[in-house]
């Protein structure tokens, strides 16, 4: 059984003369990304593997959520205004030594990818988070293996 955790980048600004890809978190950004990195610490939700969209909103995120977990990650370009297939290969290529696995991406294709296997139809708002049981051994069985919502947490709900 493996365990894909999907989370939408905190709330970011987009200051003047800013490129997309180098948009900063926000002070409000910052504060919904350590609330919800310590919410799912402390629900005791394992994460053993963290890959991150490089664009600074989205990777300054994910280096929040590890200040609570102290875990290996890495970047993949993938994630950056992604398509369903860009998970899916992100996924492809994982290490089938890491069992829960999250990835920290943007919208639209981090909402589409979430409903793509799903029948729970949402949203992602910034630093929304969900949990998605994967039945199966190996990564490589993605695509046929059975996909199950575990959670759908939101900054605001928590």
């Amino acid at each position: 059984m493996k365990k894909l955790i999907l989370v939408r980048h905190a709330k970011s600004d987009w200051p003047e003369e800013t490129e997309d890809f180098d948009r900063p978190l926000a002070d409000k950004g910052l504060k919904e990304a350590k609330h919800m990195s310590e919410f799912m610490k402390g629900n005791n939700v394992a994460i053993d593997y963290f890959v991150s969209s490089p664009a600074v909103r989205a990777l300054t995120t994910c280096e929040i959520f590890n200040q609570s977990y102290q875990i290996s990650m890495t970047t993949n370009e993938k994630l950056y205004n992604p398509s369903e297939r860009n998970f899916e290969s992100v996924i492809y290529d994982l290490d089938d030594s890491h069992h829960s696995v999250a990835f920290f991406s943007h919208n639209n294709g981090i909402s589409n990818f979430a409903n793509s296997i799903s029948e729970d139809i949402f949203h992602f708002p910034t630093c929304g988070v969900a949990g998605f049981e994967i039945d199966c051994q190996s990564w490589s069985e993605f695509d046929g293996a059975e996909k199950k919502l575990m959670f759908f947490y939101e900054p605001g709900k928590i």
